[in-house]
């Protein structure tokens, strides 16, 4: 088979993948069982959080493809592991793998951002409500966490650092939680405050980071760790920073 499509192939399945964000021992074994059941020897791959090196036989040149963005999109995993289990049972040839794995790379997120925006909303109140708040705090956490939510997508289109938009949608947390308390909607501040934060909360980075290095992937394991720690300073460092100015002006 032609090794250049082959090695396409496997690339393009590690980007879409570390883009998607998936533990980067998946995104390796994923990789060399589609290269393997495409008849490679001496498969290496090479997945971190930023890039994935690839390369079939050690004679021949290690290929690099960068990845600058990363999300959560759970459904292109899905189907990127779909494919390569096509391709490991001998049912799709490579012309019709590489389009199958296009399409994946071009289609968009299967949620729309209106969607993620009411679900983090209906997250955020549920979450009042399980951490020991009453139902009239439910209302004011879940338009505290939407409002926030869509908030932090605003900032991400202007400057396209996740942790530094959570930290923004923090402070708008705690302004609109302490509002609500004070015009007398809702009853425990605290409680509201967690429900609302909790659609940001890093869990899919920090689960990633606890299983790569379990899985000896120590270099993706701590830059994630440190990529989620810093997510979760900035949320609590973004209402901290509110409540500062609230003693400080009162």
């Amino acid at each position: 088979m032609d090794n250049k499509q082959i090695i396409e192939i496997c690339m393009l399945a590690g980007k879409i993948m570390l883009e998607s964000g998936a533990e980067t021992h998946r995104v390796e074994d994923t990789m060399n069982r589609i290269a393997e059941a495409y008849g490679c020897k001496d498969v290496q791959s090479f997945a971190m959080p930023t890039g994935v090196h690839f390369s079939i036989q050690e004679s021949d040149a290690s290929h690099f493809r960068r990845v600058s963005s990363r999300a959560t999109d759970l459904h292109k995993i899905a189907d990127v592991n779909e494919i390569s289990r096509d391709i490991a049972r001998g049912l799709i040839p490579l012309e019709q793998a590489r389009e199958k794995l296009r399409e994946v790379e071009r289609s968009r997120q299967t949620f729309t951002k209106l969607i993620q925006i009411i679900a983090a909303a209906l997250v955020s109140g549920s979450f009042t409500i399980m951490f020991g708040g009453t139902w009239p705090d439910f209302l004011p956490s879940m338009i505290t966490g939407g409002v926030a939510y869509g908030f932090m997508f605003w900032v991400v289109y202007l400057i396209d650092t996740r942790f530094i938009a959570d930290f923004f949608a923090s402070i708008i947390i705690g302004l609109l939680a302490y509002l609500s308390i004070q015009m007398g909607f809702g009853h425990s501040l605290d409680k509201i405050i967690i429900g609302a934060v909790m659609p940001l909360v890093p869990g899919l980075p920090i689960t990633n980071a606890v299983r790569d290095l379990l899985a000896g992937h120590l270099v993706a394991g701590v830059s994630k760790g440190v990529e989620a720690g810093l997510t979760a300073v900035a949320i609590g460092a973004g209402v901290a920073v509110m409540f500062g100015f609230v003693e400080l002006f009162t």
